[in-house]
């Protein structure tokens, strides 16, 4: 076996580090060797507690989680205090969850540091919807089923215009893609009302996925017309990934006979 070619990783210096979508197998070994390096590891809400626990007992490690709807830390300060750590000559380690660069906020931060003269990598990690698709065995893309894939935020930027859900319904339709709705729980009504009024049939297959890859996911299978009434009949909330389109159909028979999928009657 060759040997894996590493660079070390650096003092004075932040990584945007990828920490998947829980399960600590996930990781990349880039990613792991970040963890282990951390003096200063900055960590975000949805990262599990068993790959923080694989930082070394001597790395200082600060909470910054950011969710909707409760108290959370400012994106300001967050940076603040990357780039003070930075050129204290810390090695920091912001760990977020799923990918960086998928509704991670990475693109902000990396502006912010390099303007603030801090060196700054990137590691990339599993993203969320990726991960909830793959563990009912359903492919994003499909020769037959699935032409493209479409990764959406369902939480508009405070003060922003919503998603015209109509519109991504249309193309959806017209382009044979599957959507997955990252933060979309809260907008369900707005998602099922402006997916259907596109043009996407009632009955296209819907697969809700919460807390994809660990040990408490909960999935349930659905249909478009019936995705608000199956969120609430169910009790799944935040985080939850949605997968919406005709590969939502081809979820594993296997999972359902284990109990990890709850189907749930599709109505026109």
């Amino acid at each position: 076996m060759h040997a894996i070619a590493t660079t070390p990783l650096a003092a004075g210096r932040c990584y945007l580090v990828g920490a998947g979508p829980g399960d600590p197998e996930l990781l990349t070994l880039r990613a792991w060797r970040a963890i282990q390096a951390a003096t200063l590891l900055l960590v975000d809400d949805l990262v599990s507690a068993d790959i923080v626990a694989l930082a070394p007992a001597a790395t200082r490690t600060i909470y910054v989680g950011k969710r909707g709807g409760r108290a959370s830390t400012s994106q300001a300060f967050i940076e603040k205090l990357m780039v003070m750590a930075a050129r204290q000559g810390e090695t920091v380690v912001r760990l977020k969850g799923g990918d960086p660069f998928i509704f991670g906020r990475g693109g902000e931060e990396v502006a912010h540091l390099q303007a603030q003269g801090v060196q700054v990598e990137v590691i990339n990690g599993i993203t969320s919807g990726l991960a909830a698709a793959t563990s009912l065995g359903v492919p994003l893309t499909h020769r037959d089923y699935a032409h493209g894939v479409v990764f959406v935020t369902g939480h508009a930027k405070p003060g922003g215009a919503p998603l015209d859900w109509c519109q991504l319904g249309a193309t959806a339709e017209a382009m044979s893609l599957s959507l997955v709705v990252y933060m979309g729980v809260a907008s369900a009504p707005l998602i099922e009302a402006g997916l259907l009024a596109g043009g996407l049939a009632p009955d296209t297959p819907v697969a809700l996925v919460q807390n994809a890859s660990l040990s408490s996911q909960r999935s349930v299978s659905t249909s478009l017309a019936c995705l608000v009434s199956c969120l609430q009949g169910s009790g799944l909330g935040s985080p939850c990934m949605m997968v919406i389109g005709k590969v939502a159909g081809l979820a594993d028979a296997s999972l359902l006979w284990q109990g990890l999928v709850e189907p749930l009657e599709r109505q026109a």
